[in-house]
């Protein structure tokens, strides 16, 4: 694929994994999208040792943070992070019963590995300044296709 093809695939990516997790982050502070303790079921709940409003604003933190990653250098690494996340998103809410939520994250979890891989063919390394391998995965593993 060439360098124009695969830019065509990374931007619009790199924006969706970027904004989308930090403007989710943001809305654990503000709720204007939704009042996001409704997804955490009680039984994890009960089992925080701090409030699901206070678990959520800490849960607002990591999103923003990965977000922010996304859409600075630190794409790849981003990009792998978000993944993580929604997978354990996924996990969570299937819990609560939200088995729509999970199937649309384990699914959004696709576009960020995806994501992740583009931006390793586009030769990015996982910390600015550290080595490359063009196609490895989590621990610099080679990828096979």
């Amino acid at each position: 694929m060439d360098g124009k093809n695969l830019h065509s695939l990374y931007l619009p990516l790199k924006l969706t994994y970027g904004l989308v997790p930090l403007l989710a982050g943001l809305d654990k502070f503000f709720h204007i999208l939704v009042d996001w303790t409704i997804y955490l079921p009680e039984a994890v709940a009960n089992l925080l040792p701090v409030s699901a409003a206070t678990f959520m604003m800490i849960v607002g933190v990591i999103e923003v943070i990965a977000g922010a990653a996304v859409l600075t250098v630190l794409t790849r690494l981003g990009a792998w992070v978000v993944m993580v996340w929604l997978i354990m998103i996924a996990v969570v809410v299937t819990v609560g019963g939200h088995l729509d939520i999970a199937v649309r994250d384990l699914a959004l979890a696709v576009g960020a590995f995806t994501l992740a891989q583009v931006a390793a063919m586009r030769g990015e390394a996982w910390l600015p300044g550290a080595g490359h391998r063009a196609a490895s995965g989590p621990g610099g593993r080679p990828q096979h296709a």
